[in-house]
């Protein structure tokens, strides 16, 4: 008997990008998609409703970002492979991924065929990374120096860049807490220690920096 191809839930929250993946998918007489979400939150009630058998998720969600829903998964205890499949260098956030549970990283632009090859190597227990990626990630286990020319960002924690991010979509503190469910206070916070972190004197330059970076980030889209 022919085995049952394996269960893909997508979560994005661009519609043309779901629907051209599931397209892609179910090409594939391996693979399915059983469902999608487009927000964290309905990512997750997919994932109890529908027990898929593997996760590809983004990272810019409408609600929490992908991280997050990853690292709510794992701590729900949800076990499935997760593979992050977004527009954001790799360079600051594919070990970040890697960090919260994923078991892949791979960029959108890459070619239909390496998606489907990320999707089976993780569906097998294997964990997905591009080649320059897997380069650093051995660098740092022999204890080699980081290439020169890191991005200030790379310094921020996952909770920081989440906040920077904010900023640069133009939320102001009290937005930011109410849409994290944390105080205000804790939010300014996390703003002094971007400040310190990428080395700037003002909330003035904060906001120039976070919109600049968001502008650089949504041009890759």
């Amino acid at each position: 008997m022919n085995q049952a191809p394996a269960k893909v839930l997508i979560v994005d929250d661009h519609p043309i990008v779901r629907e051209g993946l599931a397209e892609l998918i179910n090409r594939e007489k391996d693979l399915a998609v059983c469902g999608q979400a487009d927000s964290g939150h309905r990512g997750f009630e997919a994932i109890e409703a529908l027990a898929p058998d593997v996760a590809i998720i983004d990272l810019s969600l409408e609600d929490i970002n992908g991280l997050t829903l990853i690292k709510n998964l794992r701590n729900r205890g949800f076990t499935l492979p997760v593979l992050v499949l977004s527009m954001h260098e790799e360079s600051l956030y594919a070990e970040r991924a890697l960090r919260a549970g994923a078991q892949g990283y791979i960029m959108k632009r890459e070619a239909p065929t390496r998606v489907i090859t990320a999707i089976r190597k993780v569906l097998g227990g294997e964990v997905y990374l591009s080649d320059s990626l897997a380069a650093r990630v051995m660098q740092r286990i022999v204890g080699a120096p980081s290439p020169s020319g890191t991005s200030p960002v790379s310094r921020l924690s996952d909770r920081e860049l989440e906040v920077y991010a904010f900023i640069g979509q133009g939320l102001k503190t009290r937005e930011i807490a109410a849409k994290l469910n944390l105080s205000v206070k804790t939010i300014e916070t996390y703003r002094e220690h971007i400040k310190e972190k990428i080395g700037l004197r003002n909330a003035t330059e904060l906001v120039q920096s976070a919109i600049k970076w968001v502008h650089l980030e949504s041009a890759r889209e």
